[in-house]
């Protein structure tokens, strides 16, 4: 059976200076989409590239002494070894500069001027040269240009016209007629409120500067960079040399862009397909910009994010999740520091990597480390499989739809139900009775299964947190080969395999002190940050004052963790201890406490606590107390600390 293909495209960067955080945004959410694609078996095309011609490159490439070309050859190297690290999944990487890129740009001039809709002019205009636009009168926001805010210039120039008034109806047509065309909705209604203003002839040619691709029929010209940019779609589809490969992919599936540049591609991009008797594309897509800290990023405000110190701070995976799941796609987005770690620590660390090395924890130690055949469930296991289904389902529907984020929160969702049915079993509890070691073996199965799913399902957004995963439940199967529809059933998890023992996969971020980051901004540091920490923390011991504070240093030693009371009873002969049976997740404890007095055993059972784990154990009327309980205390009464957190959770 042949498979359906789909073919999505970022924009292609221009490459005037390194890319930062919001390209980065751009490409990984194309590339979260293509991989879900490829994971609903779809014979996927996934494009990115550069966009190298125009006056600003040239005047820069003069401003360093070199040529065009070694100036951008620099640059768009790095664009590549970013996609690289970032795990973008591109099929191709087109560069404007490349002659298979300049005969399509040249073949599509010469069939637009034979059709008479390219005539010969003379351009009078406003001109802006970071953004390679014209702009009339009217259109100039405060007489600047309206896209950046920059000063526009007046040109004047013999060039070339593409007829582009002539489809001003057609298109307005075709975008009130396709509602999903353009998208968001917001999105849409801005292109319909624009072409309404009217549309004006473009010059698509420039004699002024000659760092571009000759006019074919008049080589003293360039070609103006929109018209030479947005053609890059048809290139590596095979548009001049492969005609089934390009009936195959196109009209492309998602044009996927900045929201600055969805005038030119859902206006002048299909008055150019028009021209040419082409599909146009199913859909132009408009993301939100990504702002850091509340403030549009700028290099004169000194907060432009550069992703590749990111990722070699915080990996790859990190940087992902948390670009797709905190911004809520269509919509400007806020990249801060704090809450990417502050997500790290819950969602990433406690959540899911908790989730992995608990289940292989119990699995080693309950099992000799092999997962058996489940036999049988219970209502608690009944409920969870239930919602499982709901989860994969809910999760399709969401990507289909490209509500990224809201398919991010349903599967932490299930992820956080995953921890909660550790809690409900209590495999620990499981394992001392002898009757009940296929409820044991039931639940032990169910979680290695949820996170056999849970692999499947992160990795358009994780690819290498997934991969990990799989290798880590020590399943056969090639993860590369593995499709959305191998988890869609329940019990797909191979029974007698044998695991292996758990590695963390993402190390909780401890906090140091605010100093200026990499990109120039005051913010969070981390351990992983200070080289000389061990001498910082050992010149702490010896300044900690003697008024009885602390440094941050000596609170971080404490070792903070939700714990549920599993069994409570009263210690005989006393009045105010109680003795407690706690579980911290894959382990159980013993606690005496003095809370008798406050507290009955009916009312502490299944309370969540916080537990001091890293206290030295000590006995008490004979019994070895392992933790104390945090409790608030006023005039008279006693109140434990309770909270809603899987049991073994890290508290911070």
């Amino acid at each position: 059976m042949t498979k359906k293909s789909f073919y999505i495209t970022t924009p292609i960067y221009y490459p005037s200076a390194k890319l930062h955080i919001g390209h980065a945004y751009c490409t990984t959410i194309a590339d979260a989409v293509a991989r879900y694609k490829r994971l609903t078996d779809h014979d996927v095309f996934f494009l990115t590239g550069s966009d190298e011609h125009g006056q600003k490159i040239q005047q820069k490439a003069e401003e360093e002494g070199v040529t065009p070309l070694a100036y951008v050859d620099k640059i768009v190297a790095g664009f590549q070894g970013l996609w690289q690290k970032l795990h973008i999944s591109n099929d191709d990487f087109i560069r404007t500069t490349e002659e298979r890129h300049q005969r399509v740009v040249q073949e599509i001039f010469r069939r637009i001027y034979e059709k008479g809709d390219i005539y010969k002019g003379k351009y009078k205009g406003l001109y802006c040269t970071p953004c390679e636009s014209y702009w009339t009168e009217r259109q100039l926001a405060d007489g600047k240009c309206p896209d950046c805010g920059r000063a526009v210039a007046e040109v004047e120039e013999d060039a070339y016209f593409f007829k582009m008034s002539r489809y001003e109806r057609r298109v307005l047509e075709y975008i009130e007629a396709n509602p999903d065309f353009i998208q968001p909705v917001s999105r849409r209604n801005e292109m319909i409120n624009f072409i309404k203003q009217g549309l004006e002839d473009l010059c698509i040619s420039r004699t002024s500067f000659d760092w571009g691709i000759p006019v074919p029929i008049a080589p003293d010209h360039v070609i103006y960079v929109w018209f030479d940019a947005l053609t890059n779609y048809l290139t590596p589809i095979g548009f001049l040399d492969d005609i089934e490969k390009f009936e195959k992919y196109w009209p492309a599936d998602i044009h996927l862009v900045g929201k600055e540049i969805v005038r030119f591609h859902s206006i002048i991009w299909p008055c150019i397909l028009m021209a040419l008797d082409l599909p146009l594309p199913k859909m132009v897509y408009g993301h939100g910009w990504l702002i850091v800290d509340g403030d549009k990023m700028s290099k004169s405000k000194g907060n432009v994010v550069d992703p590749l110190l990111l990722i070699d701070e915080f990996g790859a995976d990190a940087i992902r999740y948390f670009l797709l799941r905190e911004i809520n796609l269509g919509q400007d987005g806020n990249f801060s520091r704090d809450a990417l770690i502050t997500r790290i620590n819950a969602d990433l660390a406690n959540d899911l990597g908790n989730l992995l090395h608990r289940t292989l924890n119990m699995i080693g130690k309950f099992q000799g480390g092999v997962v058996e055949k489940a036999l049988g469930e219970s209502a608690i296991d009944r409920a969870f499989l239930d919602e499982a289904q709901k989860t994969i389902d809910a999760y399709e529907r969401e990507m289909e739809g490209m509500k990224l984020q809201s398919a991010i929160k349903t599967t932490w969702a299930f992820i956080s139900r995953a921890n909660k049915y550790i809690d409900e079993t209590m495999p620990w509890a499981l394992a001392k009775e002898a009757a009940k070691k296929q409820e044991l073996t039931n639940t032990l199965y169910n979680l290695a299964e949820s996170l056999r799913r849970i692999s499947v399902l992160i990795e358009p957004f994780m690819p290498e947190t997934a991969a990990k995963i799989w290798r880590q439940l020590g399943i056969a199967e090639d993860f590369s080969a593995v499709r959305l529809a191998d988890v869609r059933a329940w019990g797909g998890f191979p029974a007698g395999t044998h695991v292996a023992s758990p590695e963390q996969l993402f190390p909780r971020i401890e906090v140091t002190e605010e100093k200026p980051t990499a990109e120039g901004r005051k913010g969070s540091t981390t351990k992983s940050q200070e080289p000389q920490k061990k001498q910082k923390a050992e010149k702490a011991k010896h300044d900690a004052p003697a008024d009885g504070i602390i440094t941050i240093e000596e609170f971080r030693r404490v070792d903070l963790r939700v714990a549920e009371i599993l069994r409570a009873e009263r210690v005989p002969d006393t009045e105010k201890l109680m003795r407690l049976q706690v579980s911290l997740g894959d382990e159980e404890r013993e606690i005496v406490s003095g809370i008798a007095e406050f507290y009955t055993a009916e009312e502490l059972v299944g309370k969540k606590i916080i537990l001091v784990a890293n206290l030295k154990p000590a006995k008490i009327r004979g019994i070895r107390s392992h933790g104390m309980l945090l409790c608030a205390k006023s005039e008279g009464s006693l109140t434990l600390v309770e909270v809603d957190a899987p049991a073994g959770s890290a508290v911070s």
